[in-house]
């Protein structure tokens, strides 16, 4: 059995699964000041009644990561960046203590110019005074020879709590990304190593042994003691969570809008023939333009608790959360008062329901229940806005998906599928607003739960091969080899191939479950004084992201 955990903005959600089938379901309200204690009084009341030792594996979707960056209780990080000439230092406004050291490596992986380690040190005795302990090394085409990285992490992780190395986390080409990449991994890493170790201390003290996962940004998993390494791996893991558990529930192949309506914010993904949109490069989190693998999705600041209130004589809902719904104890009117007023919700005080409703129904000269069918109209038609906005976005330049580039694509949805607490209320709201089929599956309640339990591992790597130079380079993994001058295209592949296997296992997958993918392919030719000496290979290659059972409803 599978156990997947979900936390959201409002709720903890968990589920039991065996095979592809939930055979228990748990949605508490979290404790936004305890929130491991939230996520522990779940898994106490979703494992009552049946046997620890029959758990296999628990998948963990948490917004830990993403937390620390949004509400600023990220470390402070020490950046030693190595730019190399011809590039200025403003796109680098990262960090709280930047040191610029000199030397060069080439695009080739040839050092230029080395290291000062005066330098370095005079960088450590800096962090040392400010009390920085977390650091991020960025030296420019790392990824085509990470020596000044590893001489630079070498003198200075004794001194250091937590070192980041920005070859380790892409093999892509995109210097300024990877030093954003670099920041945020050393940023969220206090705050997850203080989660993870708390999560496990609680498992070991409960007696339970199974291995524990968590959501990655792409929708699949990644080991716990692996996400320690690269907790930037885990920003936007709530969303992933929310598409897998979309996917595993609503599958179709044509172009399709995926909503999750939570009580804090309503998640957009898309699908183009049934494959969901990816970011080519990597997200943006907030300033930073980061090369984190993950699917396209935009989160608005619309759910059932967000809070309402008249301005102009229109109505306004969120972007905030307030608390709980007016008919649950909260302070202000929500769009779940408006659902328990028109009898969609059938929990609450219907009293205080309607009572709010007929206040905000005084200010616009209406009665309470037409109030709250103008609400949720209204939230329908906003969720309709954003989403033709980001069509209009999407189609505007190339369409990239989980698999490939879709060249002359437009997105042209034909279905909306919708999960989250308000979703069986809000579809025919939807069906309205968008002239399209709604859809909500079975336990739409806790569907993050269940895209957690179902996610795939997943990972991706870069091969570099210079058969000029005879070497061959694997970023991620920190691989340098020699190769042959007849080293091929074709043995590259299956070289990424064979590392990617090994990798995935490594981060807890199982070699029944990977679908290994070339996802970029390119080989030019090397020429000096009009002979050619070699070639340049190119190879990206991923375990694709998916479900590990098909989903199976009552």
């Amino acid at each position: 059995m599978i156990i997947g955990l979900d936390m959201g903005g409002t709720h903890v959600d968990a589920v039991l699964m065996d095979g592809g089938r939930v055979i228990h379901a748990v949605k508490n309200p979290i404790n936004r000041q305890d929130a491991l204690e939230s996520i522990w009084a779940a898994l106490k009341q979703l494992l009552s009644g049946y046997g620890q030792s029959k758990i296999d594996r628990i998948h963990l979707s948490t917004t830990v990561s993403t937390n620390a960056i949004v509400e600023g209780k990220a470390a402070p990080v020490g950046m030693i960046i190595q730019k190399g000439p011809g590039l200025p230092h403003d796109f680098s406004d990262c960090g709280e203590e930047r040191i610029f050291v000199s030397g060069y490596t080439d695009h080739r992986g040839t050092v230029i110019k080395d290291l000062d380690p005066e330098e370095i040190e005079q960088g450590i005795t800096v962090f040392k005074e400010k009390n920085i302990q977390n650091c991020a090394v960025v030296t420019k085409f790392s990824t085509r020879n990470p020596s000044h990285e590893l001489a630079i992490r070498d003198q200075i992780k004794h001194g250091l709590a937590f070192v980041t190395m920005g070859h380790t986390l892409s093999g892509k080409l995109n210097f300024p990304r990877r030093v954003y990449t670099a920041y945020l991994n050393a940023a969220v890493y206090s705050a997850f190593k203080e989660f993870s170790n708390n999560i496990k201390r609680a498992l070991v003290r409960e007696g339970i042994h199974a291995p524990l996962y968590v959501l990655k940004a792409d929708g699949g998993t990644i080991s716990l003691e692996k996400a320690e390494e690269k907790p930037v791996e885990t920003i936007l893991s709530g969303p992933a969570a929310s598409f897998m558990g979309i996917s595993a529930m609503l599958g179709t192949d044509e172009d399709a809008v995926l909503l999750d309506i939570g009580g804090t914010t309503t998640d957009i993904f898309f699908l183009a023939d049934g494959v969901p949109l990816f970011e080519p490069w990597g997200i943006d989190i907030g300033p930073y333009k980061t090369l984190v693998r993950a699917i396209y999705s935009t989160s608005i600041g619309l759910g059932g608790d967000s809070g309402i209130q008249i301005r102009d004589g229109r109505i306004r809902i969120g972007p905030t959360r307030e608390g709980r719904p007016y008919a649950f104890g909260g302070p202000k009117p929500t769009p779940t008062d408006a659902m328990v007023v028109l009898g969609l919700i059938n929990e609450g005080d219907k009293t205080r329901a309607w009572e709010c409703m007929g206040a905000l129904g005084r200010e616009l000269n209406a009665s309470a229940e037409e109030t709250a069918k103008d609400i949720l109209k209204a939230m329908g038609e906003r969720i309709k806005n954003t989403v033709n906005q980001l069509l209009d976005k999407i189609n505007a330049r190339p369409v990239y998906t989980v698999r490939e580039l879709l060249h002359g694509k437009t997105l042209k949805p034909k279905r909306i599928h919708v999960i989250g607490g308000p979703a069986k209320a809000l579809a025919p709201i939807l069906e309205e607003a968008f002239g399209l089929p709604c859809h909500y599956p079975e336990h739409y309640d806790v569907a993050n739960a269940v895209g957690a339990a179902l996610a795939k591992t997943t990972t991706e790597i870069t091969l570099f091969a210079d058969t000029s130079e005879g070497v061959l380079l694997v970023p991620e993994l920190g691989i340098r080899q020699p190769i042959p001058r007849n080293f091929s295209a074709d043995q590259a592949r299956e070289r990424a191939a064979l590392l990617l296997k090994e990798q995935a296992i490594s981060l807890g997958a199982k070699q029944s479950e990977m679908e290994v993918e070339i996802t970029e392919q390119s080989a030019f030719n090397m020429v000096r004084n009009f002979y050619n000496t070699g070639q340049n290979i190119r190879v990206t290659a991923q375990v694709q992201p998916g479900i590990l059972y098909r989903f199976r409803g009552d």
